[in-house]
């Protein structure tokens, strides 16, 4: 029964972890370029108590053994990077990424990192950052007399100045990994290149598989919420099993102590 018990208690644990991946993704329904997460399980190691194809005598042979499994684990969690739906925002520094790629951000304290969203703003330098201070990289500078801002699939940047005149200010690039989840998420909508992810491959927007870029737009939680509803039910009800099998074999494990 004390097998019962602890094996019982390694899937609450993984059914724990289940809820607080989907509890994070339901709170990031309407987080721009947020991924889902995905959780695997792995079974643990089992005890076994008679090998297959041992002997039963002098010429015959068990088909099959006897072993126990000793629960589960969670073996993995990481990033769904599934095209999230476009919210249109019309916003001159607002761009989306279609398809494949990351845009390379520089952050406060000179770290690189990379994320899927967009949302840019001008410092009072007229430098392109986001909202948590994480520049473009490479950097774009916006002059102060510039009227309009474009920004074409291909990450290319003008701006349109006072005289009706039309100038670059500098080309948005993307970054793609081999392993996409690999990446080791930071919060913000930032991701850190790891050892899983492989080094960064820089490229133009458009080009060797990279996505291309839609100003005027952001990409959207990936997140379904109906999806998410029915895991959450489903891991609730695991959950309750669980806590009735600690319950059956507590039971069964008290009736042996008091045999008289």
């Amino acid at each position: 029964m004390i097998n019962a018990l602890s094996t019982a208690a390694t899937g609450l644990e993984a059914q724990q972890a289940n809820i607080e991946r989907i509890s994070s993704d339901l709170a990031n329904a309407n987080t721009d370029a947020y991924k889902r997460s995905r959780t695997e399980f792995q079974d643990l190691m089992y005890q076994t108590q008679k090998e297959a194809g041992g002997s039963l005598g002098a010429s015959t042979q068990t088909p099959v053994g006897i072993q126990t499994g000793m629960g589960v684990k969670v073996g993995a969690s990481h990033k769904i990077f599934e095209q999230g739906p476009a919210r249109m925002t019309y916003h001159d520094y607002d761009v989306m990424i279609e398809g494949r790629g990351f845009l390379p951000v520089q952050l406060q304290n000179g770290e690189v990192a990379y994320t899927r969203n967009g949302a840019f703003h001008l410092d009072g330098q007229g430098r392109l950052q986001l909202s948590n201070g994480a520049q473009l990289v490479p950097q774009i500078t916006v002059p102060a007399e510039a009227q309009k801002i474009s920004i074409g699939q291909n990450g290319l940047v003008k701006a349109t100045m006072a005289n009706m005149s039309e100038v670059t200010l500098g080309q948005i690039q993307l970054v793609s990994f081999v392993n996409e989840e690999g990446l080791t998420a930071v919060g913000e909508s930032l991701y850190k290149a790891s050892l899983g992810s492989g080094a960064p491959i820089q490229g133009i927007p458009g080009e060797n598989g990279l996505g291309a870029l839609q100003q005027g737009a952001l990409e959207g939680s990936n997140v379904n919420v109906a999806n998410s509803m029915v895991e959450m039910i489903t891991t609730q009800r695991a959950y309750e099993m669980g806590t009735k099998v600690m319950g059956v074999a507590d039971q069964m494990w008290g009736a042996t102590v008091n045999i008289k």
